[in-house]
């Protein structure tokens, strides 16, 4: 008896595998149809947990409102903290607003700053990084925990492996961000030679938003603004 439940229980999860297939293409369907319309855009990731006091915040604010007034989109995952201070700029700046929701334990809704018609919400984790990477013309990448380094790292592995075109990859923080550049250069690069020197040419570290403006545009200079795969 207690094989044949034991059984039955792996063809009901079967069945559900099977089942979700449609949800998930139903979430690639509809961010596809949506994010096509949005024009240049780039994203913003960093801390959920970042109070609007906090310098970074500011910080964030500023960067959003130079980009919306260089012709570019603000797109976030549309929580609190960092991804509001974005969604925030970029709307008081008159400029697109989008928010990628995901319920997460930091993140429980979105925040007030997005667009009505671009507030897209996704129950799969790699669905939503796919709108992220296929959508934006460069990421900016403020202090952030586990959440922010895998978008972070995502992008560099996809463009290391051309998976996709590349686009910069900035890091706003020195104070933040050189140690981990730091070990990645030393330790993946230099002592283990597990990643090219050339790995690297696309990411970098500013304090500015002045900084992140200039490395947007220099880029797009020499490529053209396209969707990124």
């Amino acid at each position: 008896m207690r094989k044949e439940s034991s059984h039955k229980g792996w063809n009901e999860i079967k069945t559900n595998d099977s089942w979700a297939i449609f949800k998930i293409m139903g979430e690639f369907v509809s961010g596809y149809e949506k994010l096509s319309e949005i024009g240049p855009c780039v994203s913003i990731f960093g801390s959920a947990r970042t109070k609007s006091d906090h310098p970074n915040y500011k910080l964030t604010e500023e960067i959003a409102k130079k980009i919306v007034e260089s012709g570019y989109g603000v797109i976030t995952g549309g929580g609190p903290g960092i991804m509001e201070a974005g969604n925030k700029g970029a709307h008081l700046a008159g400029g697109t607003s989008v928010g990628l929701n995901i319920d997460l334990p930091f993140e429980q809704h979105d925040n007030p700053y997005i667009d009505r018609d671009k507030n897209l919400n996704f129950d799969y984790f790699f669905v939503r990084k796919v709108m992220f990477v296929k959508y934006s013309q460069g990421f900016v990448v403020m202090p952030g925990g586990f959440g922010t380094l895998d978008e972070l790292f995502e992008a560099i592995t996809l463009i290391q492996t051309d998976k996709i075109a590349k686009f910069p990859i900035i890091l706003v923080g020195t104070d933040f961000w050189t140690g981990l550049l730091d070990w990645v250069k030393v330790t993946l690069l230099s002592k283990y030679a597990n990643i090219s020197e050339g790995d690297l040419d696309l990411i970098s570290i500013v304090d500015t938003p002045q900084e992140v403006i200039d490395i947007l545009n220099s880029f797009y200079k020499e490529f053209n603004l396209a969707p990124n795969f």
